[in-house]
């Protein structure tokens, strides 16, 4: 069983930058890949970047070259850092996890484990 959880959201102006965490319980942490997904109000949550075990990234296209994925094993967390952010990154951004790759990387709406989600709010 893993349990994640997200800190880091907040409140912060158009252009700014923000840094979003999730640390994982458990020994077995690294064998996982790790997602991060965001659902903005009435709209379904979607994927926005994911990291596999060894290291693989993948970012949708309205965050590449804003947006960093990376994993701290040691820590048992992975981060996203947010730079640029614009008023329709506004959302609850929520992290996941599971063993396959593939089920992050081609998100069908099931992975192993969410976390309860943090708010990010960018005013304009």
């Amino acid at each position: 069983q893993v349990q994640l959880v997200e800190s880091g959201g907040g409140l912060v102006q158009a252009g700014g930058s923000l840094r979003v965490s999730c640390t994982a319980s458990g020994r077995t942490f690294s064998r996982y890949a790790m997602g991060w997904f965001r659902q903005a109000p009435g709209k379904e949550r979607e994927f926005v970047a994911a990291i596999s075990w060894s290291g693989i990234i993948y970012y949708i296209d309205s965050v590449k070259g804003r947006f960093t994925i990376s994993r701290d094993n040691a820590k048992n967390t992975v981060y996203l850092q947010m730079n640029s952010l614009r008023p329709e990154d506004t959302a609850v951004y929520y992290c996941a996890a599971d063993l396959e790759w593939g089920a992050l990387r081609y998100y069908s709406g099931s992975l192993d484990y969410w976390g309860q989600g943090t708010r990010v709010t960018v005013s304009s």
